[in-house]
Parts: C-alpha cells; sequence; structure tokens
C-alpha cells in the first residue's frame, strides 16, 4: 500500500487536470497491478473523469454547473461565506468527492480520451488537498 497528499492550487472555478501528477506519483512508487483511490478532502470541490482532448468539454461543463446551481442568495440559507459557498456544496454533491481506478503494469487503466480533473466549485483561489492510495502489487 502507498499513501501521498497531493496538493492542488486552483484559482477559482473549473476543473483542474491532475492526470500527469497522479501518474508521476504512481510510477514512483513502483506500482503493478492494484487499485488507485482519489479522494478530495473537501466540501466544496469534487473530482471527475472527463474528457481530455477537447477544450470546449470543460467549458461546457462549466457553463451547465453554472446554470444547474446558480449563485443566489436567495435561494439558499447557508450564505455567511458568499453567493458561491452554498452552490459549492451542492456542486460537489452532484459529483464524486472519490474515484477508484484500476491500475495494471503500473499505469492507469483510463480511456483513450479520459483525464482525472479537480472540479473546484469556488469562485476564489484555494489550495486543495487530494489523497492518493494505491493498493496492491
Amino acid at each position: 500500500m502507498h499513501l501521498h497528499r497531493l496538493q492542488v492550487s486552483t484559482h477559482g472555478k473549473g476543473l483542474y487536470p491532475i492526470t500527469g501528477e497522479i501518474a508521476r506519483w504512481l510510477a514512483g512508487t513502483g506500482a503493478k497491478d492494484g487499485l488507485l483511490t482519489v479522494f478530495v478532502q473537501h466540501t466544496s470541490a469534487s473530482l471527475t473523469i472527463q474528457e481530455n482532448a477537447d477544450p470546449d468539454v470543460v467549458h461546457d461543463l462549466n457553463a451547465f454547473f453554472n446554470r444547474l446551481v446558480p449563485e443566489d442568495n436567495r435561494l439558499y440559507r447557508h450564505t455567511a461565506e458568499g453567493p458561491d459557498d452554498m452552490p459549492a456544496h451542492i456542486r460537489a454533491a452532484l459529483t464524486l468527492t472519490q474515484l477508484s481506478i484500476p491500475v495494471e503494469r503500473g499505469r492507469m487503466l483510463l480511456g483513450t480520451w479520459q483525464g482525472v480533473y479537480l472540479f473546484e466549485h469556488r469562485a476564489a483561489a484555494h489550495r486543495r488537498t487530494i489523497v492518493l492510495q494505491f493498493m496492491g502489487e
């Protein structure tokens, strides 16, 4: 078993690619075959596996979530931390805080167009902690 905390600095809402950082850490462990768990330790950010070839996908996802969960204080009771706080919690609840990725011969078994992203739901810059845990040989 191997455990690591990955720090990701964000500069506001959006999807931040983290596949490369995860792959580099995984290679450094000497991992062969097993399961990688990726977990974000925050309630206003999430994780997703999405297409990494066409930047329009990331743009459209951001636009969709902005329409789906608007920043309107009249809609929420939890507003003490700003108009983006409760919408960020809702967006995180609708997405994932943990991913399980199979590993074979030291590589994540992602599809051809798949990449791992941190999905920042807050407007301000944050430093997010992502826990990586590999179990296997």
